[in-house]
């Protein structure tokens, strides 16, 4: 079935969530396990396909600095990549839901099909058509030709794809022949599914297998296919007798990658148990264990399929390794004596080391600072205002870190952290973006001799920053007050006074647990296509901060004022009626306890002479008490009056926001009892 698809200006309006990625500006070593590999003999490249989301290029002559380009476009796992047109295009699949078509030599992507619903998990390569498959959870196959792909444009960016239908499960293996001719998926429902992809047809359905189908291979003419399964089997089928032929029993785990030889005599077999095999097909008895992995072997990729020289070898590890089949060679002829249990290498001929994935995270209480321990075990502690890290603390205990900086401070949650591709990645939602509001003296960005001390939205802050270069958000200097301070936009330039992003971070906007539907760099934004895209793209509650200006509301929070009654008192005193009050959550104590001195003890500027019965005290809100004080009123407030909740006193230093969080401890109205000191 044919279908048209237009590859962009066409957004879904659906909830928006923005997130950045915390991260060195080149990225030169894979920062999580690789996917998928492919080698170009031609040029002595080696392709890799990251779960950090970067495909990496490595020139194979030069095992002390290999690092070539890094493809950056995707935004989730690359789960898959062929190599196409003599070497000159790569197709990429990916989490994302997208598949990408790049210029292989010079790495950069020239367009995006976003045809797929769901994850892309696999692709499929017929050389002699130029024709590729894509696959993924959404159970479609989608067909492609490489040419038609290569030749879009900005103004021709539609293409007709085929896709074939049928699967009822989620795909996670796609193979077609060089030909063209056949095309075979694997999926969970535990069958292989065969097409034609000349026509669509369905041709068959093979059984066999109890789990996932994982990895496939076709011969040339498309007669005879190998399958790898998480059952831990790997059967050869034979598509004109619809059966299988042989199931071959070599792994103690689930069988996740697949490579053949040309000639189809040998296959090459890695997967869950960290072991590559190398297996006649003919003859299963002689089999040689090439190598044994540090971790889950995820892909494995034979150097010149002809006369096989070495295997490279990916796994949910960040290194890459390279391991020689000259011994291999040997023994398959019978001149070599081996030991199936024994690896016939013990160390790989080439190394492309990964760097450390970041494993455990731990969110400071300031809400501004995590903490994060990687795979190598190192601490470090990252800034996610400045997106940048701040200290790297080696070797120290992760939990003893995490209690040594840890502040009696309550700072509502307004980001996520997604470590799935080994970096932070911070997520920001509409429903709680602006929640975090903090005073500029709090976070350290207080003006010297500025006492107004500013209330700061710490989302609000990021958006700009995020955003500082997109000409929108650019001020003219007429406009200079953002909610905070009076002059802190100079003349065109976005962002806010107090802190930038590298312009190195990448931006993504996407559907709230969807699909990206635009990523760029912090820098970049005021390119002519990116502003075109942000137009499109920037949902509305991020417009009000960053272009209109417009701060979010403060939060508010609902207390009562009593007078203190001791624990020993409190059954003989008759109840005292409360005052209900209303106030931002971050104001302090110490602006409760002036209120009293004011109000209720009447020793304010007005004489006033309420009395903490009376009912006046509850029509009004204290943010009239907000306002700058004498220091010398205060400090007299302090000397006469406490203020105490649960029997505890309270520092006058500590906010609505953390009593209520740390000392009241409870879902209804926080209420605070007020003492004066000295009074018996």
């Amino acid at each position: 079935m044919a279908t048209h698809h237009r590859q962009v200006g066409q957004v879904a309006r659906k909830k928006v969530q923005v997130s950045y990625v915390i991260r060195d500006e080149i990225e030169r070593r894979h920062r999580s396990g690789v996917n998928s590999l492919k080698f170009d003999p031609q040029l002595n490249r080696l392709y890799t396909a990251g779960r950090d989301s970067i495909i990496r290029i490595w020139n194979t002559n030069n095992a002390k600095d290999s690092y070539m380009l890094s493809m950056e476009h995707h935004t989730d796992w690359v789960n898959d990549i062929v190599i196409c047109c003599g070497g000159k295009t790569l197709i990429s699949a990916s989490s994302d839901t997208t598949v990408k078509v790049w210029n292989a030599h010079k790495g950069f992507c020239m367009s995006t099909l976003r045809t797929h619903k769901d994850y892309v998990k696999a692709l499929a390569y017929a050389r002699d058509r130029e024709q590729v498959a894509s696959a993924g959870l959404d159970r479609a196959i989608f067909l492609w030709d490489v040419n038609t792909l290569t030749a879009l444009t900005a103004s021709n960016n539609t293409v007709t794809t085929s896709s074939l239908n049928g699967n009822k499960d989620s795909i996670y293996s796609v193979a077609m022949n060089q030909m063209g001719t056949v095309i075979v998926s694997g999926s969970t429902e535990k069958v292989l599914r065969v097409w034609d992809p000349r026509t669509c047809m369905k041709l068959m359905k093979l059984k066999g297998h109890t789990d996932n189908v994982k990895a496939l291979v076709l011969n040339r003419d498309g007669t005879q296919c190998l399958s790898g399964s998480s059952d831990g089997t790997i059967k050869l089928w034979s598509l004109g007798q619809q059966r299988c032929i042989t199931t071959y029993k070599i792994h103690d785990e689930g069988v996740w990658s697949l490579q053949v030889n040309d000639s189809f005599t040998t296959v090459y077999s890695g997967g869950r148990d960290r072991r590559v095999w190398a297996t006649d097909i003919r003859n299963p008895e002689i089999r040689t264990l090439i190598c044994e992995e540090k971790a889950p072997v995820l892909k494995i990729e034979l150097v010149n399929p002809d006369q096989p020289t070495s295997v490279w070898v990916a796994t949910t590890d960040s290194t890459v390794n390279n391991w020689s089949l000259k011994l291999l060679v040997n023994g398959a002829a019978g001149d070599y004596e081996y030991d199936n249990d024994v690896p016939v290498n013990n160390q790989p001929n080439m190394v492309i080391k990964g760097g450390a994935s970041i494993r455990q995270y731990h969110v400071l209480n300031d809400k501004r600072h995590i903490i994060t321990k990687d795979s190598e075990d190192h601490i470090s502690v990252w800034d996610v205002l400045s997106a940048s890290k701040v200290e790297d603390c080696e070797y120290a205990d992760y939990e003893e870190e995490i209690k040594q900086r840890f502040k009696t401070v309550f700072i509502p949650n307004w980001f996520t952290v997604d470590l799935k591709t080994g970096m932070l990645t911070i997520h920001l939602e509409e429903t709680d973006c602006f929640a975090a509001w903090v005073s500029a003296r709090e976070v350290g960005f207080g003006q010297p001799g500025d006492t107004s001390d500013p209330k700061l939205n710490l989302g609000s802050l990021v958006l700009q920053a995020l955003l500082e270069h997109w000409p929108s958000t650019f001020t003219n200097g007429e406009d200079d007050d953002l909610g905070q301070t009076k002059g802190q936009i100079p003349d065109k330039r976005g962002g806010n006074s107090y802190f930038s992003v590298p312009g190195h971070t990448p931006v993504i906007f996407s559907e709230v647990g969807g699909r990206t539907q635009f990523r760029l760099l912090c820098r970049d934004a005021g390119g002519e296509t990116e502003q075109v895209m942000l137009n499109e793209t920037v949902p509305p509650w991020v417009l009000e901060v960053s272009v209109q200006k417009i701060l979010p509301r403060f939060t508010k929070i609902s207390f009562s004022l009593q007078p203190y009654a001791s624990p020993a008192n409190k059954n003989i005193v008759a109840p005292i009626k409360k005052d209900r009050l209303s106030a931002s959550d971050m104001l302090q104590i110490r602006k409760v306890i002036e209120h009293v001195y004011e109000k209720v003890m009447g020793q304010g500027s007005d004489g006033g002479s309420q009395t903490a019965g009376s009912g006046a005290v509850a029509n009004n809100t204290v943010e009239k008490s907000e306002t700058d004080k004498d220091e010398e009123m205060s400090s007299l407030a302090d000397e006469k009056v406490e203020l105490l909740c649960n029997d505890q006193v309270l520092d006058p230093n500590m906010d609505l926001r953390t009593v209520k969080h740390f000392i009241w401890k409870q879902g209804a109205d926080l209420t605070l009892q007020y003492r004066i000191i000295g009074a018996k």
